[in-house]
């Protein structure tokens, strides 16, 4: 018998609370500096991306995410031993993200963000997270992340799925 999934629920997403995992990307006031004659705001280091082996170079994609169904189950987990990775969205639309403390070497019980249309989020190297999750229509992102030889995919299957009902927007 398959067990029943186990339910998360889902909290905003804050710096202070996805700390753990890495850093939320947003235009943060106290990050902010006039450049361009004053014409321009610059939110300035808002994350450090994080590369690792021979021949590693930092790279700059568009991912497309379909929107997933709801409720969803979360049943596995990836994460990247070799480099960070961001997700700034582009659509301007929320989105998901969960991620899971590392229990040696295996992710633990996911927790899960609602980001606003107007937060990324950078993944630190080796942290545990569900692939991207778009949520209400098509959305394009900006991904920031490695390129190189290696493999910099690690993946996990949870033996008990846990289960997210559609966020409140």
């Amino acid at each position: 018998m398959t067990p029943l999934p186990i339910e998360l629920s889902i909290r905003p997403l804050t710096a202070q609370s996805f700390a753990p995992f890495g850093e939320v990307i947003e235009a943060e006031p106290s990050t902010m500096r006039l450049i361009n004659v004053g014409t321009t705001e610059r939110f300035h280091a808002l994350f450090s991306p994080e590369i690792a082996g021979e021949g590693a170079r930092v790279i700059v994609n568009i991912f497309r995410g379909q929107p997933r169904a709801f409720p969803y189950e979360i049943g596995m987990m990836e994460r990247h031993p070799f480099g960070s990775q961001s997700f700034s969205p582009l659509s301007g639309r929320p989105f998901l993200v969960a991620v899971s403390p590392d229990e040696d070497g295996k992710p633990g019980e996911p927790q899960v963000f609602l980001a606003a249309p107007h937060q990324g989020v950078n993944y630190r190297r080796n942290t545990w997270h569900h692939p991207l999750m778009a949520i209400g229509a098509v959305s394009d992102f900006l991904v920031v992340d490695r390129d190189g030889p290696g493999n910099n995919l690690e993946e996990f299957f949870f033996d008990t799925p846990f289960m997210i009902r559609e966020p409140s927007l």
